[in-house]
């Protein structure tokens, strides 16, 4: 075999390792949202409470993880990825156990909201390591992968959380959700090695942690990117709030019935993820993004006009949903990239802002679905509502539309060649020199 196949091969094991590794860290707030989901209506039966705090369980963790990703991201710049992450997972273990005991709704809600602050460690870690080795749509490609990993979550969780949850009652699904943490505690300690040399780390100075998230909320354009995984999640997260309601109490799914419904959804965003990877191979990232939006918009109309109209019943339901939650993977992934573009001299810093818009809006619009009714039509109009937002965020936000008006440097890789590290110095020579309004 020659150097360079050998070369090759080597650089496709460790791609591999990467995938999985980060894969089952970025799932982590999946894994811990999906499991417990089939249980919402048994919560809210148990703890004595209505649908719409049985579902700001839910929403109450995206919360937590919204401000603890602005937490944890500069002290993963200032002390490297592995600190923060194996400090955050082990409280996650500890706060599953306490949520296990709950006794009341207002300490789970409590609870579920440190939950989430502590395992967004695993999710912010694991985008600033991908900047840390990879750009561009080589970036894009591997954040892509990324989602056939953590759509494993959607595909089985609530199935495991169900059969535990019937075996054992709601509570056990806590105890397993810790295990699972324990068993990331000891992957990242024994296979994870560092990615943020010490050289490169930043300091941890307050006022230069305020400096770094100043420069980018004035950074227009770079806002209206981060805010757009945000808004995506807030279309899944408001179809997964409402979903058992919809399902087992409006339709009379079963709870089995209802885990293959989340499934087959599921697999339309692992699918889609999979069809984004492929496509940046041809495509810059912002042309899928900016075609992406329009067809979800699209795609969430017909859905509107199926449940208005009950056209084709459940099932019509079902295949609208899959439509629009099939257009999900070809929007996130392509615009954090493409906001984290400028800015790898930072990029915790940078995935942080991002993951706290990603869970800090997810998690102030999907309480929506349960105060406007709850049903399939208060489900469905939150997500077109956001669909329609995310086309405005990104037409008025960045120069997507305009002719003419996006360098193709930005959604592109910088050279066939070049790595993150090769292109870092540069980046961060070009930050300095540039504004936010010149880029």
């Amino acid at each position: 075999m020659s150097t360079a196949n050998t070369t090759s091969t080597s650089s496709g094991r460790s791609s591999v390792k990467w995938i999985l590794m980060l894969g089952a860290l970025a799932a982590l707030p999946a894994i811990t949202t999906d499991m417990y989901l089939p249980s919402l209506p048994a919560v809210a039966d148990d703890l004595g409470t209505t649908q719409a705090a049985a579902q700001f369980t839910m929403s109450g963790m995206l919360i937590g993880a919204g401000v603890g990703q602005l937490v944890i991201g500069p002290f993963s710049d200032r002390f490297g990825r592995r600190l923060p992450l194996l400090i955050g997972i082990s409280l996650h273990v500890v706060t599953s156990i306490l949520c296990s005991m709950t006794p009341d709704i207002g300490s789970l809600i409590a609870l579920r909201v440190c939950q989430g602050f502590f395992n967004a460690a695993a999710s912010v870690v694991a985008i600033a390591v991908i900047r840390d080795r990879f750009v561009g749509s080589d970036a894009a490609r591997l954040l892509s992968r990324l989602m056939l990993v953590i759509g494993v979550a959607p595909l089985f969780a609530p199935t495991v959380g169900q059969a535990i949850a019937g075996a054992w009652q709601w509570r056990a699904v806590f105890y397993a959700l810790a295990l699972i943490g324990l068993a990331l505690v000891l992957i990242v300690w024994r296979f994870m090695p560092e990615s943020l040399p010490r050289e490169k780390r930043r300091s941890g100075d307050p006022r230069r942690v305020a400096g770094g998230y100043l420069a980018l909320l004035r950074d227009r354009h770079f806002m209206a990117l981060a805010v757009i995984p945000g808004l995506g999640l807030a279309v899944i997260m408001s179809y997964v709030v409402g979903s058992p309601f919809v399902f087992q109490d409006e339709y009379g799914l079963s709870q089995g019935q209802f885990a293959a419904v989340f499934a087959l959804n599921g697999a339309a965003i692992v699918g889609s993820a999979q069809l984004n990877a492929a496509l940046v191979r041809r495509a810059a990232p912002i042309r899928v993004l900016r075609v992406a939006v329009i067809v979800q918009l699209a795609c969430a109309l017909v859905l509107l006009a199926l449940v208005l109209t009950g056209l084709g019943g459940i099932v019509g339901l079902m295949a609208g949903l899959w439509l629009v939650l099939g257009t999900q993977g070809l929007i996130p992934a392509n615009s954090s990239v493409l906001a984290l573009h400028d800015y790898g001299h930072m990029a915790g810093t940078a995935a942080a802002v991002i993951g706290a818009l990603q869970s800090g809006v997810a998690g102030l619009v999907s309480p929506l679905v349960g105060l406007l009714g709850g049903d399939a039509l208060a489900m469905v109009c939150v997500m077109l509502s956001v669909a329609a937002l995310t086309l405005v965020v990104l037409g008025l936000g960045t120069p997507a539309y305009r002719k003419g008006g996006w360098r193709e440097r930005d959604g592109m890789d910088p050279g066939p060649t070049a790595t993150a590290g090769e292109t870092e110095e540069r980046e961060a020579e070009q930050v300095e020199a540039q504004g936010p309004d010149q880029r």
